[in-house]
């Protein structure tokens, strides 16, 4: 599909920006990657080396113009390399989630038909050569770590270092034609393929041309000033659209440093090492990184934890107007200096946010109380909302117009509107080009002048301009009183209690509402432990009377605050449950992005819901469960159900 020239004249393709930095930004760091505990850095010299060698090393293995490359594994520069050179050899990137099981990994190799995989260590090659049954069409898989390795027929397997090492020997002979592949690519050549969550269904696989992710690139960069000084931690998916914009797009474009922590289980030291300035995460970050604190508040003696409440109480109140440089009286800010002296700078730093210039989140609404916790503090951050049909930016919070209660303004380029049903629209240059090998719904989701349908209901403030999302479309409904029912906007409020990891309301069509809730283990354990409450396991924890009783405190205490909305006041909760198991991805109960897939709950837990709705005291369910080696089991258990205090509007 054609579209109008957007991008600058010799920055249209991934290779021309890495040329370009090459020699730009010949000696500035570009990415980063802790192992075995020190920081190994690349320049972008060594950076466009590493990708030029690998992209040789791919032609001589036989990979083709127009071909599916897939890469699996966390995120490690060298990972990235591979999907820059990728473009480099005129084929297109294909990241998967990491921990995708074995079926949900077979429908992307297959669907995409990719004919090269590049995988990180040998568990990612296990699940590949588990499933080479069903995806005949894989002919070569590529390998970084060789750890493990030794052993196995490599017929069809290569070393990353060796390919790279491939290239290099035949330089003379297949830069030519690297050369030639480059030219023939513009910037309407297909840039990556990215497959949406699935929340409602198999994933989709969107395809993002050049002009959609580097005129993206450029508009977010420019919006928020980022530069090369500027510096990032890529810890979120490889396969989800945020990171590829944040660790290869504006990386590419302005030429700051993507940093890779050594593991998941480091991130959150490897981030206050790196400090970075410009950061991204989803609400469950943030939620989870203010359970930690709170935890810790609890365990801290009655003077700190006085002077913890008192300093941010008065954050609360004046910190956001001090980050937006609106007036403050003298004595105020003074307070806040030496809260900031005792307080908000040490928490800051513990958390690894002291230098972020931006930070940003998305994914799903955040709730408000946790949003407005870190502005509290000082740190500038803004909600934005995205899609990967978008190439992420739909809208964004411009500096100085930060809310908890909206998304923002259009993005640079981007225009929106609202349909008859409530539902947002837009277009922008980031539009996705069509979903792969699916006309229809590429014709459902995009018309012919270019509007796409967001799939969520919301409208835009008259006065300010700002897009304020209620739920998704699907999602929002009407209580059989005819008042609006948008499960969403309850659950972002529970979920700022830290006891509560997850919730899910429901309520469409009924008298009113009630709810599943998952608690956080880390939260409750904790008290357990301070409390001296004795369990075995998670479902144990769960069953516990004080338990339910705090949970039934804050929902009583949310009810409070939903009955002073009076469009959503008919959303109160009235009953509810504490689920026995932890809603998982690999239940198929969550999408890998941990968004809760409603109708598989609805579906699953019929028996649950009819209880909540029935009167029950009490349930028997059992439940099917998935282990970590993909075995499947069952656990049962007798839930209880409980009433809860409803508030006059």
């Amino acid at each position: 599909m054609e579209q109008n020239k957007v991008l600058p004249d010799g920055l249209d393709t991934f290779p021309k920006l890495l040329a370009r930095n090459a020699v730009q930004w010949a000696e500035l760091p570009a990415y980063r990657e802790k192992e075995y505990g020190i920081w190994q850095s690349w320049n972008w010299a060594e950076v466009a080396e590493n990708v030029n060698a690998l992209a040789m090393g791919y032609v001589a293995l036989g990979l083709n113009e127009g071909d599916h490359v897939a890469i699996i594994g966390r995120n490690r520069p060298y990972l990235y390399w591979a999907m820059l050179a990728a473009q480099s050899a005129g084929a297109i990137p294909v990241p998967l989630y990491q921990d995708a099981n074995a079926e949900e990994m077979a429908y992307v190799l297959g669907h995409c038909g990719a004919r090269f995989v590049i995988a990180e260590d040998q568990e990612q090659v296990d699940k590949v050569l588990e499933i080479s049954d069903q995806t005949p069409n894989v002919e070569q898989i590529i390998y970084f770590d060789k750890r493990g390795m030794r052993k196995y027929d490599h017929t069809s397997l290569n070393a990353y270092e060796d390919v790279q090492a491939e290239g290099r020997a035949g330089n003379q002979r297949l830069a030519p034609i690297l050369a030639e592949r480059q030219a023939r690519l513009d910037e309407n050549s297909t840039c990556v393929m990215l497959y949406t969550s699935g929340t409602t269904g198999k994933p989709k696989g969107v395809v993002l041309s050049n002009t959609n992710i580097i005129a993206s690139s450029i508009a977010s960069s420019e919006f928020d000033n980022l530069a090369p000084g500027d510096s990032v931690l890529a810890y979120l998916p490889m396969a989800w659209v945020g990171d590829f914009i944040f660790s290869i797009g504006q990386c590419c474009w302005t030429g700051f440093c993507v940093a890779c922590p050594e593991s998941p289980e480091t991130m959150q030291h490897d981030l206050r090492e790196i400090g970075p300035t410009y950061f991204f995460a989803p609400p469950r970050f943030f939620e989870g990184l203010l359970t930690n604190v709170m935890i810790r508040i609890e365990d801290a003696s009655k003077l700190k934890k006085h002077w913890f409440h008192k300093y941010m109480d008065h954050a609360k109140r004046v910190g956001p107007d001090l980050l937006d440089g609106k007036p403050v009286s003298f004595m105020d800010r003074l307070k806040y200096r030496i809260g900031d002296f005792l307080i908000y700078s040490p928490l800051k730093n513990t958390l690894g946010l002291s230098k972020v210039r931006v930070g940003y989140t998305a994914g799903e609404a955040i709730g408000p109380e946790i949003f407005e916790f870190y502005r509290a503090l000082g740190i500038n951050l803004k909600q934005l909302y995205g899609q990967t049909e978008a190439s992420v930016f739909i809208t964004q919070q411009p500096d100085g117009e930060v809310r908890a209660d909206t998304v923002g303004v259009p993005s640079p380029g981007v225009e929106l509107k609202i349909g008859d049903n409530g539902e947002v629209f837009y277009r922008s240059p980031g539009t996705f080009v069509e979903y792969f090998k699916n006309p229809e719904s590429t014709k459902d989701t995009k018309d012919a002048e270019g509007w796409v349908a967001t799939g969520d209901a919301g409208f835009i403030e008259e006065s300010s301009g700002h897009l304020r999302i209620i739920d998704r479309a699907k999602d929002v409904g009407k209580m059989a009183d005819g008042t609006m029912f948008a499960p969403k906007f309850v659950e972002n409020k529970l979920k700022f209690y830290p006891n509560i990891l997850e919730a899910v309301v429901f309520g469409d069509g009924r008298d009113n509402c009630t709810a599943f809730i998952n608690i956080d283990l880390g939260a409750v354990g904790n008290w357990a432990e301070r409390n001296n409450v004795a369990y075995t396991s998670y479902q144990d924890l769960a069953a516990h009377p004080d338990v339910y009783g705090t949970i039934q405190e804050h929902i009583e205490e949310v009810n409070k605050s939903i009955a002073k909305d009076s469009m959503l006041s008919g959303c109160q909760i009235n009953r509810f449950l504490v689920l026995h198991k932890e809603l998982d991805a690999d239940d198929g109960e969550m999408t890998r992005t941990r968004k809760v897939r409603r109708k598989i709950v609805a579906d699953k837990y019929d028996d649950l819901i009819g209880a909540l709705y029935d009167g029950s005291a009490t349930i028997a369910t059992e439940t099917e469960v998935t282990y970590e080696d993909g075995r499947k089991g069952s656990i049962s258990a007798t839930l209880e159900l409980r009433d809860v205090k409803m508030v006059a509007a």
